[in-house]
């Protein structure tokens, strides 16, 4: 029986310890009605043992809906499998495919007719950076008939903490750009899904840290490298984007806006506009403030040329904290009048997988759009 912290076991097994406790505090409650010390101690461990029992059903039913954590090492910041790759390619590659399976719901075994999700851990060859990542190939990749084509590539980043596993399994990535290729709604497109959080538990912003993790060289320069020496993906833009939601999402516009030459449009669902310094970040800038001035897109805008990329930006008028921001960023943009910005503004929604659910299939099919050049 798996007890992995995102296993359906853990959350039965903690529904039903809530339940049994509860039930046993009514039954046993008229047998500790007395005032003896006993008694008040059999009293106050009952509803203490109810109480953490139900709580952690319900932090384990979220952490399945949201993706949080995926492992319990994960949960308590101990990490212990990430930072290493083995290469079993000669030479050392950067990238390393580890597993392979079907896309969920794609309804066809061979991968001509339903793609492939595949899994991968990646080494940046410059900062040294190790990640894992999913990679989804639609079917056209393994046809006869395109073996010769690169494909419009899009990176997609989850939030912090997140999981990668998440975009797959709740945020339905692949199978929305199986569909929509279907459709004929956007390309066939590569996706290439991972976390932001690539020294975790710390959460970098996509910073480059002085003196630490180099995030943003890593997704600037080092994830493309790495990607083109496996991959038939497009060399250069207009076939790369990037999409993020939350961190992921402010990752997504900051790197689109710092690296037009590499990605030619960025998509920020619920994101923010500057990086935040808390317990989680540490000292992100170590008191540069050129370092800290560039991770903010508010001054970004303001002191430096205009990006030549397209930006899509995401929020809800009800339920969303950044709407105000949001909108206030649509208009600094229009003013550069060279930056390109689309938005998706719903009237409800909040911070979570349902909302951002309700956007992707419109966000790829936008960036599709606008990767579309390196297809046709």
């Amino acid at each position: 029986m798996g007890l992995g912290l995102t296993s359906n076991n853990v959350l039965v097994l903690a529904v039903l310890s809530a339940v049994l406790l509860f039930a046993g505090t009514v039954w046993l409650w008229p047998r500790l009605a007395r005032r003896t010390w006993r008694t008040v101690c059999g009293r106050v461990a009952l509803l203490l043992a109810t109480q953490v029992a139900l709580f952690a059903a319900v932090g384990l039913a979220a952490n399945q809906s949201f993706g949080f954590y995926a492992s319990w090492a994960d949960l308590f910041g101990q990490e212990k499998d990430q930072g290493v790759v083995v290469d079993h390619t000669p030479g050392g590659g950067p990238l390393e495919v580890v597993g392979s399976r079907r896309v969920p719901g794609a309804g066809g075994v061979s991968p001509r007719a339903g793609g492939r999700i595949q899994q991968i851990d990646i080494v940046g060859r410059t900062t040294r950076i190790a990640t894992p990542a999913y990679v989804y190939l639609p079917p056209e990749y393994f046809q006869p008939r395109y073996r010769t084509r690169t494909f419009p590539t899009a990176v997609v980043l989850t939030g912090y903490p997140g999981t990668a596993s998440a975009l797959v399994e709740k945020l339905h990535y692949p199978r929305t750009a199986l569909e929509l290729a279907r459709e004929g709604r956007m390309p066939p497109m590569i996706l290439v899904m991972l976390r932001p959080t690539v020294a975790p538990p710390r959460d970098t912003e996509c910073v480059d840290v002085p003196g630490g993790p180099q995030t943003e060289s890593f997704f600037a320069r080092d994830l493309p490298d790495a990607l083109r020496t496996h991959y038939r993906v497009a060399d250069k833009p207009p076939g790369l984007g990037i999409i993020g939601n939350s961190t992921g999402g402010y990752c997504a516009l900051k790197i689109a806006m710092h690296h037009p030459d590499v990605y030619a449009a960025g998509a920020g669902l619920s994101a923010y506009y500057k990086a935040p310094i808390d317990a989680t970040t540490g000292d992100l800038f170590q008191g540069d403030k050129g370092l800290r001035n560039r991770a903010d897109l508010w001054w970004y805008l303001k002191h430096r040329p205009a990006p030549d990329t397209s930006l899509l930006v995401t929020s809800s008028r009800s339920g969303e904290s950044n709407y105000r921001d949001t909108m206030r960023f649509i208009e600094r943009v229009q003013a550069t009048g060279r930056t390109r910005i689309s938005s998706i503004i719903l009237e409800s929604g909040g911070h979570n997988f349902n909302t951002w659910r309700r956007e992707i299939p419109a966000t790829l099919e936008w960036i599709g759009g606008r990767l579309n050049g390196r297809w046709k």
